[in-house]
């Protein structure tokens, strides 16, 4: 084809391209067909799918129980009990007791003139052991202090008679076992013991070397106070 102008060129070039394109098309049809036939395409590759997540499972959980802790045990304070008075029956006589502190004698001759003495070293009447309590005895015939006589007479009990100490909380009952009369060097009350007993004895004054007469009970009875 003979070109003669810029327009003849452009028509000879779109017409060469359009064959171009249809044998292009042509070639690449049959191309295609051949390598479908002989299932020699390449296969479309897909995204692999993402693993599902798993799925969450809430599970109430009741804890185990709580093991329960023993409290540890409370050591209960046990308050001394102290004797406030004692009433001996058979001798019709209740006498105020004292509890001093004070081991010096004078300060427990003075302690005698309001009553009989429990003396400091011995048990309270809650304890095991020995409450040992000292009086005055008189026979003059007249005093001018009650006190002087409070045991006046101890020596007559006999064996099964009841002594009764009072305190703030109860009543305690001892019986008479033992009445005897004793030099006051030879006068030893073990005071520690596995069983409660009562020993009162009569004094002039603590420290003088006068004859005792002393009297050992035990404890048969408790009685509450119940307020």
């Amino acid at each position: 084809m003979e070109i003669r102008n810029w327009t003849d060129f452009m028509d000879a070039v779109l017409l060469r391209k359009k064959a171009f394109l249809l044998a292009f098309f042509v070639v690449f049809t049959i191309s295609y067909a051949i390598l479908a036939a002989l299932d020699w395409l390449p296969e479309l590759v897909m995204p692999a799918e993402e693993p599902m997540a798993a799925e969450v499972i809430t599970e109430v959980v009741t804890p185990p129980p709580v093991p329960e802790v023993a409290a540890p045990a409370v050591i209960e304070e046990v308050l001394p009990v102290y004797p406030t008075s004692i009433s001996i029956p058979s001798l019709n006589k209740t006498i105020a007791v004292l509890n001093p502190i004070s081991r010096n004698i004078a300060d427990l001759d003075a302690a005698l003139l309001d009553g009989v003495v429990r003396h400091p070293d011995s048990a309270t009447l809650e304890q095991n052991g020995t409450v040992f309590i000292l009086g005055h005895s008189s026979y003059l015939p007249a005093v001018r202090n009650k006190n002087f006589q409070a045991l006046n007479g101890i020596q007559n009990l006999a064996f099964g008679d009841e002594i009764i100490i009072n305190s703030e909380t109860g009543e305690y009952t001892y019986r008479v076992e033992k009445v005897y009369r004793a030099k006051a060097e030879d006068v030893s009350v073990p005071i520690a013991g596995e069983v409660q007993r009562l020993v009162l004895a009569t004094c002039n004054s603590f420290g003088t070397v006068d004859d005792r007469y002393i009297v050992e009970a035990e404890l048969i009875s408790v009685d509450p106070i119940t307020k």
